[in-house]
């Protein structure tokens, strides 16, 4: 008989966050897949078990993943944990949930901390509706493709950032999004020197282009305000000459330009061509 996965929930900082539940079992599973072994470690020890312990993490998940696979499949139980959070939420973990849903075997959680989740609680921005975005892609292109999704989101946003890159993408977000949006900056959260900034970008780009950002970020971004009203005409050609000048088309350019501002694009098409920006 098939044993089965456990996706265990474990503190994003204060140990004390820990459940009965997650003690238990921790304590009864077979084995420990986590993604960095020394920091569950330091977990195990606090709580005083000592059980097998296997990495699987991201760049070693496919031939890890079918091991763990096959011993659960051969009637072992395993507990899968994260450095801090609910495993699978922005995690490789989902895929060994994948890889374990394809093969028929049972997959259970055991909830615990999750820092997206706890910052817009803190955020005092909208809860009702929500987006996780996860990490921003490093790679250009697909942090442009990222972001230009999401230029008119009206839920509010989450994102998870590490110190050393936040300026970079508070630059981003300002530049896609207006230095004036609204935005919570979470940081250490549930820790020692845990603090929630509500500012909104420009603020806290000027800020953190000051002041060294030290510790894991959560930025919860505020969503795009309701559109009042016709397009603004103005604005729209005004995009469409700024797209010009980057060396787009005129028909690429008014393209983008009428995704953003929300303008009809045949109409936009025709005013730009009256203004001589064709």
């Amino acid at each position: 008989m098939a044993g089965i996965l456990y996706l265990v929930g474990t503190p994003i900082g204060n140990l004390g966050d820990i459940s009965l539940r997650c003690r238990e079992v921790l304590e009864e599973a077979d084995f420990i897949a986590a993604e960095d072994t020394r920091v569950t470690l330091k977990l195990l020890n606090h709580l005083d078990l000592h059980k097998p312990l296997v990495s699987y993490y991201a760049h070693n998940s496919r031939g890890s993943g079918d091991r763990i696979l096959e011993r659960i499949r051969a009637g072992e139980t395993c507990a899968l944990v994260t450095d801090a959070g609910m495993p699978a939420i922005s995690d490789p973990g989902e895929d060994l949930v994948r890889l374990c849903a394809e093969a028929g075997v049972e997959v259970r959680a055991v909830p615990g901390p999750c820092a997206a989740v706890t910052a817009l609680a803190l955020s005092g921005l909208p809860t009702q509706r929500f987006t996780f975005e996860g990490f921003l892609s490093v790679t250009r292109k697909s942090r442009t493709e990222h972001l230009e999704s999401l230029r008119r989101e009206k839920r509010t946003m989450i994102f998870y950032e590490a110190p050393h890159k936040l300026v970079s993408t508070l630059e981003d977000l300002a530049a896609y999004f207006g230095e004036d949006r609204p935005v919570a900056l979470c940081r250490e959260l549930t820790k020692l020197h845990e603090e929630v900034v509500r500012t909104v970008l420009g603020e806290a780009l000027a800020r953190y282009r000051e002041e060294q950002p030290r510790g894991e970020f959560v930025l919860v971004v505020a969503g795009a305000p309701e559109e009042s009203g016709e397009p603004d005409e103005a604005a729209a050609l005004e995009r469409v000459r700024a797209l010009r000048g980057e060396g787009a088309s005129l028909r690429d350019a008014v393209r983008q330009a009428a995704q953003e501002t929300g303008m009809n694009k045949n109409a936009l098409y025709k005013l730009a061509t009256q203004s001589g920006d064709d």
